[in-house]
């Protein structure tokens, strides 16, 4: 099980009062909501071996390079995200109470936390992989075969959505494993993608689905084809050719991020339960850290 561990904490963040505080008082909504997100987790799946991806690198210079506009929006100044000033103190108790706990945390340098997932799921040659995430984006790494799954949790962690091949299909009329090319081509605002200028979800559809794949969609382009494409399609495509060069390394995650070696066994005792108990004290974890060292004791 493959944490999206920001989606989460974001997640967390604004779904919990901030009236959830710490004895002096610091909000620690995301931290307890987090904990209890995990362990409703464990509780429901019964993963052997869990990670909490990080972000090394929220916004990398190889998809900034390729595309300007890529999570400009969100920029606070300089390189820093925009997080609300609540939110980031209580970034640094997670990692550390994730340390204690002794669940692997990950991250790559000059990488996000979906190209860590990327990478761990390219890996895992055999055997089941979920992913945990309320991102759109990682429906890309679907894959009914071995099975790869995302767990999205738009509806709730107590009401998650699991997406498939069937599911991607059902959801955008593609091939269950075109999701990258398909939002490549209708682009994502939330992400500062542009996609193709004119062309929209439906035509991105079609176009996926016609063509197979983006790689295929643009022989036929470049080699002059004007079957299989919708009315006016084929001059919107050529005049974003430039884009469609550089996108595809922004959209797709990262199969080859690299990774240190780490133990990615759920654990059935806390790595460092001195720490854990002042973190618990210090912040008034009690309660939501009881919960999870139950179900991982089971």
């Amino acid at each position: 099980m493959l944490l999206d561990t920001p989606s989460l904490y974001f997640r967390a963040f604004y779904g919990i009062p901030e009236s959830m505080t710490a004895p002096d008082g610091m909000p620690v909504n995301a931290v307890r909501g987090l904990i209890d997100m995990i362990a409703t987790l464990v509780r429901t799946h019964s993963p052997a071996e869990l990670v909490a991806t990080m972000d090394a690198d929220w916004r990398p210079a190889f998809r900034v390079e390729a595309i300007p506009t890529y999570k400009a929006h969100r920029v606070a100044s300089g390189h820093l995200e925009e997080v609300p000033d609540t939110l980031v103190p209580q970034i640094p108790v997670i990692e550390q109470v994730l340390d204690a706990v002794g669940i692997a945390r990950i991250e790559a340098e000059g990488y996000e936390a979906d190209d860590v997932i990327g990478t761990l799921t390219h890996r895992a040659a055999a055997g089941a992989v979920d992913i945990v995430t309320g991102d759109r984006d990682l429906f890309q790494l679907v894959d009914d075969t071995r099975p790869v799954r995302v767990l999205y949790t738009a509806r709730g962690i107590r009401n998650l959505q699991v997406v498939d091949e069937a599911f991607v299909t059902a959801k955008y009329g593609i091939p269950g494993r075109a999701y990258a090319d398909f939002a490549t081509l209708r682009g994502d605002p939330s992400d500062g993608l542009p996609g193709v200028p004119g062309v929209g979800e439906k035509t991105a559809a079609a176009l996926i689905t016609r063509f197979g794949s983006l790689e295929a969609l643009l022989a036929a382009l470049d080699a002059g084809q004007s079957d299989g494409f919708p009315a006016g399609s084929r001059n919107k495509l050529t005049a974003a050719r430039d884009y469609l060069r550089v996108a595809p390394a922004v959209v797709e995650v990262a199969p080859d991020a690299p990774l240190p070696d780490t133990d990615l066994t759920l654990p059935a005792k806390p790595r460092d339960p001195e720490t854990l108990v002042r973190l618990a004290d210090r912040y008034g974890l009690d309660s939501p850290l009881n919960r999870l060292l139950d179900v991982l004791t089971r």
